[in-house]
């Protein structure tokens, strides 16, 4: 998914129809009578080669209060903050009304990329109203039928510049990963730039302290923080030279568990913080010290590891506690214990508030960095698998012996290698967990995703379940 488009307008105008359409499935509620959408609903919309992530919202109201109506306006207002592209949709057969023209000028200020669609606009009777939309200054109106899928290719038009330019974006945003290596190629991993910078994506908890630790980092107040859990929405990232390194820190929103999140937003603001997950090249999992470890704690750090990317454990509101010793001890334990598959990885403790333990967050970061980058000739494993080998031979599993031949690295960030073995169907995932403990060990890689493939190595005999065209000799004398 290349962009997010949002669909918005009045009530009863037909933005559950087309957001029906876009996605090919009928997921959103549609009804004559107007709303009867009041949250948000997301979807994958397609327009022939388009992909994109679109979003069905309620239907703008004037009411600005606490109601029902005014909740409705707030969360589809922030749905428009948080889009790529805006898609404001009016009646052609009702006209221009003074609501739309109050909306549109919502619009210019809160998204930079608004597209006028003028739906139910089959037949003559629309006309009037196209010439009108004009004037509501968000361009040449699109004229649709998202109930008869008229006026689609128009909009396809429309949204592939916009989407080829979110696609360069996303490219120049991209972290390097699984990168290709050339056998004992020891050549320096990627030294990060101002033009391309190391990314790092925050991740935690509501009201773990996020926001507060950036502005720390950065040294001012640029992200909106507060005692709320869940104040920050959507992925922000900044920019900063931090101890000579350049960076850019993505500040995601407060990932809950499912069963807790009870608005659309929040599960809009969560997919939008795994996108950052994704983008980033070091995860910062920042946990609360007073709860750490959550369950949710740990499926952000599992999803982080799964993802193949660095991960940094920090421990936030260091200063509130008064037992560091035993508790530092406690926390370690129960990393080793939750998190087998990053064992090793850095754990720091810090204060967001006071900014004691950045350096060492830091450095954290920087050696996880390395780590993820580390590659390892294919001399070295092979002498370091031979001794694998000595110290724990492979099992034979129906009487079947499991050879390995040799072993070399294929790719970094994160560290990915190949061994070439008999039956590697075979293979329990017992021995794999040891190959892969004794290269974490042996090759100073703790913390770090690494990926382990066993090949078949293919039969050595070329002349095995060969059968001859020409019978042999003997075979001519025995026939006689």
């Amino acid at each position: 998914m290349t962009f997010t488009l949002a669909i918005v307008g009045r009530p009863n105008v037909g933005k559950s129809t087309l957001f029906n359409r876009l996605v090919g499935k009928k997921l959103a509620l549609v009804d004559d009578q107007p709303g009867v959408t009041r949250d948000l609903r997301e979807g994958e919309g397609r327009l022939a080669d388009l992909r994109f992530t679109v979003i069905d919202s309620a239907g703008l109201e004037e009411a600005t209060d606490d109601s029902l109506q005014g909740r409705m306006r707030r969360l589809t207002e922030r749905a428009v903050e948080m889009a790529d592209v805006c898609l404001f949709m009016i009646d052609a057969r009702a006209g221009v009304l003074p609501a739309d023209q109050v909306f549109a000028e919502i619009l210019r200020k809160k998204n930079a990329n608004v597209i006028l669609a003028a739906n139910k606009g089959e037949g003559r009777a629309a006309d009037a109203t196209i010439l009108e939309a004009y004037a509501l200054g968000l361009g040449e109106p699109i004229r649709i039928s998202a109930e008869h899928g008229e006026g689609m290719g128009e909009l396809m038009d429309v949204l592939r510049p916009i989407a080829e330019r979110f696609e360069e974006r996303a490219a120049l945003d991209a972290p390097e990963i699984d990168v290709d290596v050339g056998e004992d190629d020891e050549d320096a991993p990627r030294v990060p730039t101002a033009a391309k910078p190391l990314q790092i994506a925050v991740v935690g908890r509501p009201n773990a302290g996020k926001s507060t630790l950036i502005n720390k980092i950065i040294g001012e107040e640029r992200l909106l923080t507060g005692p709320e859990a869940g104040i920050t929405r959507d992925a922000i990232s900044v920019k900063q030279v931090w101890d000579g390194v350049p960076m850019r820190i993505f500040d995601t929103a407060g990932m809950r568990r499912k069963a807790k999140i009870h608005e659309k937003l929040e599960k809009l603001s969560v997919s939008d913080g795994l996108r950052a997950v994704k983008f980033a090249e070091v995860v910062v999992v920042l946990l609360d010290v007073e709860i750490p470890f959550e369950q949710q704690d740990l499926r952000i750090a599992d999803l982080a590891e799964r993802e193949g990317r660095a991960v940094v454990i920090a421990v936030n509101k260091w200063d509130t506690e008064d037992d560091k010793q035993d508790k530092l001890r406690e926390l370690r334990e129960s990393f080793e214990r939750l998190l087998p598959q990053l064992r090793g990885a850095p754990l720091v403790t810090v204060s967001a508030k006071t900014g004691k333990g950045l350096d060492k967050l830091q450095q954290a970061i920087m050696r996880a960095h390395d780590v993820w980058n580390r590659r390892v000739t294919t001399a070295q494993l092979n002498r370091w698998l031979t001794g694998m080998l000595e110290q724990h031979p492979p099992p034979a599993p129906g009487g079947k012996r499991i050879k390995m031949r040799y072993a070399t690295q294929v790719k970094t960030r994160p560290p990915a290698f190949v061994v070439m073995t008999s039956h590697p169907d075979l293979m329990p995932e017992s021995y794999k967990r040891y190959l892969v403990n004794g290269l974490r060990a042996d090759f100073d890689m703790p913390g770090t995703p690494i990926r382990l493939y066993l090949r078949d190595q293919g039969d050595k005999n070329p002349y095995k379940d060969k059968k001859s065209s020409q019978p042999s000799r003997l075979s001519k004398h025995l026939k006689k």
